[in-house]
């Protein structure tokens, strides 16, 4: 058979015709990288190889500038990993269950530039590929999560930002609510760099027994016994083509209308059969019980062709594809096109010929996808051997011929880095003569208020495993395991702000306030993953900032902690790099590490909210305030500009004071736990009198005097140094007080419970909780509406 005649002659051109080349065909390969493909390949590439390599080679599939960086910072081990980072999703251990090892499959993606162009789509789809990824480790999806990055909504871009925001949530409640997974939390923030690149960042979380782990691979059995693979969900059509290589390039508007052809179509219904009515499980079931070995891989960036040259390569083997048995939507679709279109609801599995007819039976004919969804089905497409090539055959040519290694893992850079020029500055301002008016901007400010408007429309109680809900408290808590008590909190951080003052402490200050969330209920920060959004990293400034980024991600991994495990980290078990998230005029996002911390607790019904419970509890601050408003909230609100002093992370401090919080809430201690992050202590506190749904009618009676030093008041109330509020339950507090004996963080008696709904600070501020309710719970609905 011969290899296609249309090609792209790479070896005739110089590198100004063949970049012309390229651009025509819609390529985003540089001269240099389609040179090195006939390196690699040995021949001048097809059409259909160019497009393979365009979206393998991409930023979004192949790490190109991120993967060093990566393997040289981040810690992945740690005794309580069952998987890390090589596939897509990790793994960490739960609990043991009836003579079973449970783990909590991880997942963290973005789907930033599609949300951009099509908000919906874009969003909606972003949680079709996040729990396909879990699905497909052979686990059964529990939640999902939502960290949200918005342009701001004082700017005179503001109506495009509420349309994006209303698109994303809109995409986000239809397609989880649709597939019957709970959202566990999230956070959102509005800042003006994010006005021409906004992000959106998923998360999702799955459950395990570890010998029922599937992995992405063609099984090593493959090489004794024949292995189909089998192509499985709605037929391909020409949705989403491009879409990888559309994720690693600089936006523009005046090739929105084009890129929107790049944004994939979502499903939830097809995916809601195949994942959550479980007939994926019945294919794993059966091959579990026969004794088959199987790989499955979902379907998202890169489409069918990375897909299935992963499974390939992962395995070690090669892979023979008919690219005619490919089942498709719309006639005449050219090769490249179903290669590398993104449409949505798509599987490959790696199986052993003597089990294919039952899997296409389970698929066709027990869960009758084709009549879920027109033209959907099960087929095979090709077989695996051991050449280690990747060959495609179409209408009776070769359309691709390569290495499979190439394919995947064929480019590399190392970038070039310099860090960016400061000029930053602490405002110069009076202190406010009314505080409590100071605190009531703070509450109603968009980066502070309730989210309530966002998250109101989903679903958080499907599948009936909710213990604590969105808002209610700094991490959502699930009990997902028939029989047994043990919980997962979920919780997910990354100020923006912080990233513009420094990129390494916003990376440090994500991981210990995700931990610090998680350890607020009662979890043990157990595992993260982490999405890196950063701008163009050809550009050296923002290469810098990607770097520094990861390094106080790592740097704080390590630092904390596991409390059960003293010495190793908590683990990055998973995660996504998002680059070029940047606009054609050259303003790029503010470096954002966003980070999603799992914590795990032998007995979920330990877990407390934040809302004050009892009057006459004694209130407790966990962690010494410093002058550390740069970013802040309170600089926001009050339009003071940016700021200089970006909290930093006092090592020894911070793991004490998460660890002696762990301790006192599984001694039954505290009644309520609150972290202290976004407008400081003052905030903290108030949020505390609150609840999470502002129907708190206790209040409280402050007195930082105890506090001494010679900070300025309202850098007390509102400096964003990392922390704690607890409420101690009236009795203990000598007990809470000794778990901290020698410790370097001494918890400080600040006030009491009340029962009068009146928030009082001694001699600075007093306030209503009914005022406080007005301003946090407006702030965002009327600026959205």
């Amino acid at each position: 058979m011969q290899l296609d005649d249309r090609r792209v002659r790479v070896s005739e051109l110089t590198d100004e015709q063949l970049a012309a080349e390229l651009k025509q065909h819609g390529v985003g390969l540089t001269p240099f990288e389609a040179r090195r493909i006939v390196e690699l390949i040995g021949h001048d590439p097809t059409l259909t190889e160019l497009h393979i390599f365009n979206v393998e080679w991409s930023e979004h599939c192949s790490y190109k500038s991120s993967r060093a960086t990566l393997k040289e910072f981040l810690p992945t081990d740690a005794p309580n990993v069952i998987l890390g980072p090589q596939e897509d999703a990790g793994i960490i251990e739960l609990c043991r269950h009836k003579g079973r090892r449970y783990g909590v499959v991880i997942a963290h993606e973005s789907h930033n530039h599609p949300s951009q162009v099509l908000p919906r789509e874009g969003a909606a789809t972003g949680i079709g590929g996040i729990v396909r990824d879990v699905d497909c480790m052979g686990a059964r999806v529990i939640a999902t999560g939502d960290p949200l990055r918005f342009g701001s909504l004082q700017s005179e871009n503001v109506e495009r930002t509420r349309w994006i925001v209303e698109g994303v949530v809109e995409g986000i409640w239809q397609y989880g609510n649709a597939l019957g997974v709970p959202n566990l939390g999230g956070d959102v923030y509005f800042r003006e760099a994010f006005d021409d690149n906004c992000l959106v960042n998923v998360v999702s979380l799955g459950i395990v027994a570890e010998e029922d782990i599937i992995h992405s691979a063609a099984p090593p059995e493959a090489a004794q016994e024949p292995y189909d693979l089998i192509l499985v969900g709605k037929p391909t059509d020409d949705s989403g083509f491009g879409g990888s290589a559309f994720a690693s390039k600089v936006l523009s508007e005046e090739e929105q209308a084009e890129d929107r052809a790049a944004v994939q179509v979502d499903d939830p219904f097809l995916k809601n059969v195949l994942a959550m009515r479980k007939a994926n499980e019945a294919v794993r079931e059966a091959a579990k019980a026969q004794g088959y070995p199987i790989g499955i891989k979902d379907l998202g960036g890169g489409g069918f062709a990375c897909g299935s040259s992963e499974i390939t390569a992962a395995g070690g083997f090669g892979v023979d594809i008919d690219l005619d048995a490919v089942h498709v939507g719309l006639e005449n679709l050219h090769p490249e096109t179903i290669c590398c279109a993104e449409t949505q609801e798509r599987y490959v599995l790696a199986v052993p010929r003597q089990f294919t007819p039952e899997v296409l039976r389970i698929y066709n004919e027990d869960w009758d996808l084709p009549n879920v969804y027109e033209g959907a089905c099960a087929r095979v497409v090709g077989t695996f051997n051991d050449t280690q090539r990747y060959v495609i055959r179409h209408q009776g040519k070769i359309v691709c011929d390569a290495p499979v290694e190439a394919v995947t893992s064929g480019i590399s850079y190392q970038r070039e880095e310099k860090p960016r020029e400061p000029q930053l500055a602490e405002p110069d301002f009076e202190q406010p003569a009314d505080l409590a008016a100071a605190l009531l901007k703070v509450l109603g400010h968009e980066n502070v208020c309730s989210r309530e408007f966002i998250y109101r429309a989903y679903d958080t109680e499907v599948q009936g495993n909710a213990v604590i809900r969105p808002g209610e408290a700094d991490a959502g808590v699930c009990a997902p395991l028939e029989g047994s008590r043990a919980g997962v909190a979920l919780a997910m951080d990354g100020n923006p702000a912080y990233g513009a003052i420094s990129p390494y402490w916003a990376g440090a200050n994500a991981v210990v306030e995700a931990c610090r969330n998680v350890a607020a209920v009662g979890a043990m920060p157990a595992g993260l993953t982490d999405c890196l959004n950063y701008g163009n990293p050809e550009t050296p400034t923002a290469f810098w900032e990607f770097r520094e980024g990861v390094k106080g991600i790592a740097d704080a991994a390590r630092q904390v902690g596991l409390k059960t495990h003293p010495g190793q980290p908590v683990p990055v078990v998973s995660g996504n790099v998002s680059f070029y998230n940047e606009s054609a005029t050259g303003r790029a996002v503010e470096p954002s590490g966003i980070i999603a911390c799992v914590g795990v607790m032998a007995d979920s019904s330990q877990a407390v909210t934040m809302q004050l419970k009892h009057p006459g509890d004694t209130l407790y601050l966990v962690g010494p305030r410093y002058d550390e408003c740069g970013g802040s909230a309170y600089y926001q609100a009050l339009a003071l500009g940016l700021g200089a002093n970006v909290p930093h992370v006092r090592w020894d401090e911070q793991r004490a004071a998460i660890y002696g919080v762990l301790d006192a809430i599984d001694a039954g201690l505290v009644a309520a736990c609150h972290d202290i992050s976004d407008g400081g202590l003052a905030v903290a506190l108030a949020e505390m009198a609150l609840g999470g749904y502002a129907r708190g009618k206790l209040g409280a009676e402050v007195d930082l005097t105890p506090l001494g030093g010679d900070l300025r008041a309202d850098t007390l109330l509102f400096s964003e140094s990392g922390g704690f509020v607890a409420e101690v339950k009236a009795g203990r507090e000598a007990e809470f007080e000794a778990l901290f004996a020698g410790q370097p963080v001494t918890p400080i008696r600040i006030g009491t419970v009340t029962p009068e709904s009146q928030f009082r600070v001694a001699g600075l501020l007093s306030v209503t909780i009914a005022d406080m309710a007005e301003a946090w719970t407006t702030g965002l609905a009327t600026r959205l509406r």
